[in-house]
């Protein structure tokens, strides 16, 4: 297929059938050779789309050069009338990412940020780039959720990501930059053959193309392929877990038990995607089904991958963000609150603030007295309103079904040194007044 601004238009507008035309083009603009295409392609058919494009450069730093290229690719989309923008990223490799995720992680970070209600991301991914990918993730073990490669559409933000160039070859973009006389930026990090993929790209795809001429289209049709497994797959997860419950976060132990272990591993696959979580390693999710769900219900087993938690509790089975969690540590100090419009609790347990003229909730003179918030340390107790006796606090929270693990990170709020409050579950009956002020606590994890 010869590649030109007619057909790159006609990719465009078959994308809109399912999108919708964007409101703005945001191109992702390397001044690589593919990126230098794409933009220039839908800069020379602006007279038939009428759209407004912005390319967006983003510098991560990891080169000398790197403040060179900005002004260059700053300099081409001026030469061909399009709005610029350079953003410059720091390259986080500190989170167990290589080099290549961190800087990928950052890219599409600032980009989701960028994009607004509407947009359209164009990136320039094309059918080498999908083989490529295919490729590595079959040597990660991958299924076919992975082996589906780059997707052509794909939510972003606010708007979509969009990669219309997947049915052309890096050599059809090489023609079309010859006959438009264009110049780009060869980043010399591409012939490192440390990094994986340009070990692929240089050393193994060339031998695969001398056998197999067609090799990158045979790879994107067995990428079409598994997309279309995948995406059963998914239906299949989508109506396991609506059985399960309402929340991704927790599932019915029994009703997951029902399922065969294929379909316990596929829905724990999907909630997790859902949830916006890292990948579970298969040995790790092989334990989920093996070990954690055949547990005794008196049991607290837990699994746990980098970034995420699989617990169990009563008759659910939790998926946990582990950042979401503040350690120990972080609950240790004692807050003096005077004045509580609202105060951040420790990391990822959200804020507490107290509601004006509730229907009931502290008196007055409680809040006027002066406010502690602290943590549990064991053996407190509470008379809570409504209830004839002072209750142990343990004992209340196992009645609640709060999960175990957030026991000990729920705030507690105390006046005089007395316990008046556990968080937004009881007040004490001598703090209490009608009207009075309520406590609330916002954005909590889940606790139940």
């Amino acid at each position: 297929m010869t590649f030109d601004r007619e057909v790159f238009l006609a990719r465009l507008n078959t994308v809109a059938e399912l999108a919708g035309w964007p409101n703005r083009f945001v191109v992702a603009f390397s001044g690589g050779l593919d990126s230098t295409v794409m933009l220039h392609a839908l800069a020379a058919s602006r007279s038939s789309q009428q759209t407004c494009i912005t390319a967006v450069h983003v510098d991560h730093g990891l080169q000398d050069d790197s403040a060179a290229w900005s002004e260059r690719c700053k300099a081409f989309a001026s030469d061909i009338g399009v709005d610029f923008v350079a953003m410059k990223v720091d390259v986080d490799v500190a989170r167990g990412q290589g080099t290549e995720a961190a800087a990928r992680r950052a890219r599409y970070d600032a980009f989701r940020n960028f994009l607004t209600a509407g947009d359209w991301l164009l990136s320039a991914h094309h059918k080498d780039d999908q083989a490529e990918t295919l490729l590595l993730n079959l040597m990660r073990g991958s299924g076919p959720a992975g082996l589906a490669g780059i997707g052509e559409l794909l939510p972003l933000g606010a708007g979509w990501l969009v990669r219309p160039l997947l049915s052309f070859s890096r050599s059809e973009l090489e023609s079309y930059a010859a006959v438009h006389d264009l110049s780009w930026i060869d980043d010399p990090s591409n012939e490192d053959r440390r990094y994986d993929r340009n070990y692929l790209r240089h050393e193994i795809m060339p031998l695969l193309a001398a056998r197999w001429p067609d090799a990158a289209g045979r790879l994107k049709r067995s990428a079409v392929l598994a997309g279309e497994a995948s995406a059963l797959l998914d239906q299949l997860a989508d109506a396991d877990y609506r059985e399960l419950g309402d929340r991704p976060d927790r599932l019915a132990l029994e009703k997951l038990r029902q399922l065969g272990p294929e379909r316990q591993r596929n829905v724990l696959r999907y909630v997790i995607r859902e949830l916006g979580l890292p990948t579970p390693p298969a040995r790790q999710l092989q334990s989920v089904v093996t070990e954690l769900l055949p547990a005794r219900q008196d049991a607290q087993p837990l699994v746990q991958w980098p970034g995420v938690e699989v617990r169990r509790y009563r008759d659910n089975l939790y998926v946990l963000a582990v950042a979401a969690l503040a350690d120990a540590d972080d609950l240790s100090s004692v807050t003096v609150v005077a004045d509580m419009d609202s105060i951040p609790l420790a990391p990822g347990l959200g804020d507490i603030s107290l509601e004006q003229s509730a229907s009931s909730g502290l008196s007055e003179s409680v809040v006027k007295a002066g406010l502690e918030l602290r943590y549990r340390g064991g053996g407190e107790e509470i008379k809570p309103l409504g209830q004839r006796h002072t209750r142990k606090l343990k004992k209340l929270l196992q009645e609640e079904g709060v999960v175990p693990w957030m026991r000990e990170k729920l705030p507690l709020l105390y006046s005089a040194g007395k316990l008046v409050a556990v968080a937004d579950l009881w007040i004490a009956d001598s703090a209490a007044s009608a009207p009075g002020r309520a406590v609330r606590w916002r954005n909590r994890p889940p606790i139940h």
